[in-house]
């Protein structure tokens, strides 16, 4: 036995070798929960529960940690830490991922196990939730407490009845039976009441039990078929009811160990058909014992007294128990291995008394002696018993049971036995039934034949008419069709035939050659007489439903016949879609497990049937397009009443209208080879392979003269195609052409600054060679300059841009007026700037004419006082000489101070370079930007103007008082 501690992980493999069960005890694991603390201690679980599929089990703990088990992956996870202990739990939801938990807060939480989040938090309860049943569909479920019991919908999570009961009267259990509607309610006084789940209407209560063994009822248990129920208390008796009887047939006595029972679950078995015969019943002392409720036989029990067990789940297959142990740990038992020797085959027993010939055989001659013990494990082998059992063999050789004796060793009569109980086939089993009850021969090599062929023309395009979103479903679909198309000629123009076949094919969608042959056989069987009046639909049958249904509901036919709705309205319909549009998968499975198991007459009753019981609603219908809405959607409809309809009609209906009389008897394909089918007009088919060959190749003809069209059309845009490349190439050369042209612009422009600034540096010689003293004439000269400068920039700019726009023009013209106005401006400054350089000039002439007419009379003089004093000593001559030399000296300063003037007015020789540069500069500028820089010059210019006035205007001065100086 492999043991596994959860601890902390919160996934992991579930084993870590290939579990092999015992088969003394059957443990496939033991899974225990405990914590990593300094002191660790064991984590107890509480509650368990299986999903639908069997193979995964959820299961929580004391502090509300609920992990999933996946038994066929071999895999737990944490899916939710809930911090409080769940007192119920349910995982058998229509979502499959989807989980209820019942807390110790009174409280419903529905999670996910997948994105582990709340869904839903149903709240109600005043008291602890020991109980939650949930509804065979998955869409409701019962939540039981104490006190109340309340019925949700799991769609909308709301809550849809409550059930309230007096304080004195408590509440055992109530839960859903198996696969139905009703609602079993079990309170304390041992009362059973049985609900209708919709209406919640009482359908019936059980009687009360006999005085003789009358128990207190705790624990429930109920059959899958949902007939018999399983009932326990504080005592060894366990009391089985039939619940379609309602009545209690059988008490079974436990081993007197056995002194109170705790629970109780059937085994479900893949054969019982639901009439589970082995009973789990689970004691006071820790111990599951398992027994037949038909033989009352101990079969194998799980558990010890060391290690008891406080509550246990079965698998809705069968195949696992789990089991939560009283230490808290978590048991998975295998089902098969602890019923490894009980289904062992008993040793052969049978034995040849004697050897008769053939010719003298009776039936009462042959004896075989079986013993009916089954063998147990060496510790439960008491109680088995040896009995003798004759069985006589019937030598009459009656045909009508060969007739029914089936492949595989089934037999028509039973299995139409077992369905007329149950109404349906075990889902199980039903294709294995249905390959018994159409006899299919499975001739591999006929139907490779077929498929070899390819798809067929007619169903090359079928995904056009009937888009289905499967594409593996629609190739089964087309090879399946075709396949049928190669076997007889008139498939290929039958317009219903996708519609006949899609639920066979997406039923045998893995197995083609079962599919194949069960759309044959219901061709060859069902279909008869379909295709007589083809293409038409088929009118003799139509006849046959319409005269039942006459027969049967006069009043519906006259109805039918006063808005002119015919049978190709109300039977056509349901014939060529055998049912597919109006009933769901389930209904479908159900009504064509009857058809099968009947004669083919009775897929015809079905149409009469469904109608007979739509004639309500169809009474109230006026309008054709209701009646077709109504025969091609599903309606509310129980198929289970319809069916049985169907068999009241095959009983009633009259000989002479019955379609049994009509019709042949099933009749099964042929082995190796299939039959030939024939049974349609020839000649219109033919017609139609005709015509169909000729529109086909028409429209080969057509397709080649349009591929040639395409051919051309392919053509011309590949010529259009290297035209444009041609063209791009062309674009991409000019494009090319144009930069290099503008790179060779932009080379002349460069030689053309460069020759500007060469000629700059020239007139900056120039002007370096000129007289320093006109600084006026000077700063003119260079004004002068610079505007030819600018305007021959100006014009080869334009002569570079002859492209520009009239507005750029404009502006040009615009800038040669202002340069116009600013020259005539210059020339008038400069004409005023002449004038007073003239008037200088006059008065400078002046102020030297006085200045030698004083010399003169100065030296007149002097030369009267050396006459005077020509006698004097030489010491005074030489004193005269001296004053005479002084007086020149004195003529020099103010020269001297005139020169310092006129340098002062003189320009430095840094300005004039700057002006030069900025010239130069501005011939980068744009003719906005000159705009701006022109008015700037503008000002400046005007300002240096009026510098260089005063400063000659001080100069004036300045020389204008010298003389007066002098003379004083």
């Amino acid at each position: 036995m492999q043991s596994t501690d959860l601890g902390n992980k919160e996934s992991g493999k579930i084993w870590h070798r290939k579990p092999s069960p015992a088969t003394r005890d059957g443990i496939i694991v033991n899974i225990i929960h405990t914590t990593s603390d300094y002191l660790p201690k064991v984590l107890r679980f509480l509650n368990v529960a299986f999903d639908s599929s069997g193979d995964c089990l959820i299961a929580g703990d004391h502090q509300g940690n609920i992990y999933v088990f996946d038994l066929s992956g071999n895999r737990f996870n944490l899916v939710q830490r809930t911090a409080q202990a769940c007192t119920a739990l349910a995982f058998n939801l229509r979502r499959k991922s989807e989980f209820l938990v019942a807390l110790a807060d009174y409280s419903v939480k529905c999670f996910d196990t997948v994105t582990k989040e709340l869904i839903s938090w149903m709240r109600g309860h005043e008291s602890s939730v020991f109980s939650i049943s949930v509804h065979a569909s998955g869409r409701y479920a019962i939540t039981t407490s104490s006190d109340t019991a309340q019925l949700w919908d799991l769609d909308t999570f709301q809550r849809k009845r409550k059930l309230n009961i007096l304080q004195s009267v408590g509440i055992q259990k109530v839960f859903f039976l198996p696969l139905s509607n009703t609602i079993l309610s079990c309170f304390k006084d041992n009362s059973i009441f049985a609900w209708e789940c919709d209406t919640l209407f009482c359908k019936y209560q059980l009687p009360a039990p006999p005085e003789s063994s009358s128990i207190l009822y705790k624990v429930f248990a109920v059959t899958r078929d949902g007939r018999i129920l399983a009932a326990g208390g504080k005592s060894n008796h366990l009391h089985l009811w039939c619940l379609e009887a309602k009545q209690l047939f059988r008490i079974i006595q436990m081993p007197t160990k056995v002194r109170a029972i705790r629970h109780l679950e059937f085994l479900p078995d893949s054969f019982d058909a639901g009439s589970n015969q082995v009973l789990g019943v689970l004691s006071q002392d820790g111990i599951m014992r398992f027994i037949n409720i038909q033989t009352c036989k101990l079969l194998f029990e799980i558990g010890s007294l060391d290690e008891g067990i406080s509550s246990s789940v079965i698998s809705p297959h069968g195949r696992y128990i789990a089991s939560v142990m009283e230490n808290g740990s978590l048991n998975i038992y295998s089902v098969q291995a602890l019923t490894q020797e009980i289904n062992k085959p008993p040793p052969p027993l049978v034995k040849v008394i004697e050897d008769l010939p053939k010719s003298k055989l009776t039936s009462g001659d042959l004896k075989i002696k079986v013993t009916s013990g089954r063998v147990q494990r060496p510790a439960k082998s008491r109680g088995n018993q040896m009995q003798t059992r004759i069985l006589k063999q019937d030598l009459t050789g009656n045909v009508e049971n060969k007739e029914n004796e089936l492949s595989d060793g089934l037999n028509k009569k039973r299995l139409q036995i077992l369905l007329k109980g149950y109404g349906e086939y075990p889902t199980k089993y039903r294709m294995f039934i249905w390959r018994a009850l159409l006899q299919l021969p499975e001739n591999h090599t006929a139907f490779s034949s077929l498929i070899d062929k390819g798809i067929h023309v007619a169903f090359l395009n079928l995904q056009k008419k009937y888009p289905i979103k499967s594409r593996k479903l629609l190739r089964v679909l087309q090879r399946t069709l075709s396949a049928l198309a190669h076997w007889s000629a008139i498939f290929t123009d039958t317009p219903y035939l996708p519609l006949l076949a899609f639920p066979f094919v997406k039923l045998f969608q893995n197995n083609q050659l079962i599919c194949f042959e069960v759309v044959a056989t219901l061709i060859i069987n069902w279909c008869q007489h379909w295709f007589e009046y083809f293409p038409n639909p088929p009118i003799n049958i139509l006849s046959m439903i319409e005269n039942v249904l006459a027969f049967h509901d006069k009043e519906l036919l006259q109805h039918f016949i006063d808005h002119d709705i015919t049978s190709r309205l109300y039977a056509w319909p349901l014939l060529e879609t055998v049912f597919s549009e109006v009933l769901t998968r389930e209904e479908w499975l159900k009504l064509f497990d009857n058809v099968f198991s009947n004669h083919p007459s009775f897929l015809l009753m079905t149409v009469v049937a469904y109608n007979i019981c739509s004639r309500a609603p169809l009474l109230n219908c006026n309008l054709k397009d209701d009646f077709e809405y109504f025969f091609h959607h599903r309606n509310n409809l129980d198929i289970s009443f319809v069916i049985r309809q169907v068999y009241h009609l095959m009983d009633t209906t009259p000989t002479d209208i019955h379609p049994d009389s009509m019709l042949d008897v099933f009749v099964a394909l042929t082995k190796g080879q299939y039959p030939v089918f024939n049974q349609y007009p020839k000649f219109i088919v033919d017609y139609q392979t005709q015509e169909r060959d000729r529109i086909r190749n028409d429209e080969l003809d057509y397709l080649r003269e349009r591929q040639t069209v395409e051919n051309m059309q392919a053509e011309v845009d590949q010529q259009r195609v290297e035209d444009e490349a041609w063209c791009q190439k062309q674009e991409l050369l000019r494009k090319a052409e144009e930069t290099r042209r503008e790179m060779l612009l932009q080379e002349e422009e460069k030689m053309i600054q460069q020759r500007q600034r060469l000629a700059a540096v020239k007139r900056e010689l120039k002007v370096k060679e000129m007289h320093l003293q006109d600084a006026a004439r000077r700063r003119f000269l260079k004004l002068q300059q610079d505007q030819r400068e600018m305007e021959l920039r100006r014009l080869d700019d334009e002569i570079e841009r002859k492209n520009l726009t009239r507005t750029q023009e404009a502006v040009a013209e615009e800038m040669r007026e202002d340069a116009d106005a600013y020259r005539q401006k210059v020339n008038l400054e400069e004409h005023t700037f002449h004038r007073l350089i003239e008037t200088d000039q006059t008065q400078n002439q002046a102020t030297q004419q006085r200045e030698e007419a004083e010399e003169k009379d100065f030296r007149l003089k002097s030369e009267k006082k050396a006459s005077v004093l020509s006698d004097a000593s030489r010491k005074w001559f030489l004193e005269k000489e001296i004053e005479h030399t002084k007086h020149p000296c004195n003529e020099v300063v103010p020269r001297c101070q005139n020169e310092q003037v006129a340098s002062s007015c003189l320009p430095p020789r840094s300005p004039q370079l700057n002006d030069i540069s900025e010239m130069d500069s501005s011939t980068r500028i744009s003719l906005s930007q000159r705009r701006i820089q022109w008015d700037t010059m503008e000002q400046d210019l005007v300002e240096r103007v009026r510098n260089l006035r005063q400063r000659l205007t001080a100069r004036a001065r300045n020389r204008c008082q010298t003389p007066h100086l002098l003379a004083a």
